[in-house]
């Protein structure tokens, strides 16, 4: 960074770490113990849809390597895929709520093969979702063109609880790396996964 970016209040970019997505088991720890929200298994990532024969093909992959069962070779469909209406697509990935760790190597996967075949720049964000006992969702979102976290808590239709959001970042910052522009904290509204 140079001495004009400074002076102009422009900052380098945050370089997206994937591997932040593994402090979401000790994250989900956490939110249990201290706010009562526990995992639901679901989780989700956002992207860009691009035109086109090579990102067709890495989809299909994706898609491929998470629908197989580990333990049998067979196909579980543990994946849908879906449009949101903003034309970005999500893929949803479910697993057992108390299978945390294999639902973020699964979000993990996804986002790598993503960004090793070159459509990094297509990413959006990852989600994984909670619920308390009230019935209250909650989602962890990783920004992945920032490097870090933010809860999004939705209620009532498109309204944000953003007491509980600003809660759950302060017990979550020992976890995650929470993205402390609050501005970023875009509402993901109807998320698959949320």
């Amino acid at each position: 960074m140079g001495f004009l970016d400074v002076l102009l209040g422009r900052s380098k970019p945050v370089k997206p770490d994937l591997d932040q997505l593994f402090g979401l088991p000790s994250a989900a720890i956490t939110l249990e113990a201290a706010a009562g929200f526990k995992p639901t298994g679901l989780g989700s990532v956002c992207f860009a849809a691009v035109e086109g024969g090579a990102f067709a093909e890495i989809q299909q992959d994706v898609r491929k390597l998470l629908d197989m069962d580990t333990d049998t070779g067979e196909g579980s469909a543990p994946v849908e895929s879906s449009q949101d209406s903003y034309g970005y697509t999500w893929l949803l990935v479910r697993h057992a709520p108390d299978d945390m760790a294999s639902l973020v190597t699964d979000l993990h996967a996804v986002n790598s093969a993503l960004e090793s075949h070159g459509f990094g720049p297509q990413l959006l964000c990852s989600l994984a979702g909670f619920r308390d006992a009230e019935g209250r969702s909650l989602a962890l979102v990783y920004l992945y063109k920032r490097g870090a976290f933010f809860p999004f808590a939705p209620r009532d239709g498109e309204k944000r609880d953003s007491a509980l959001e600003l809660q759950i970042k302060a017990l979550i910052g020992n976890d995650l790396r929470v993205e402390e522009d609050l501005s970023r904290w875009f509402p993901v509204w109807g998320a698959p996964g949320l």
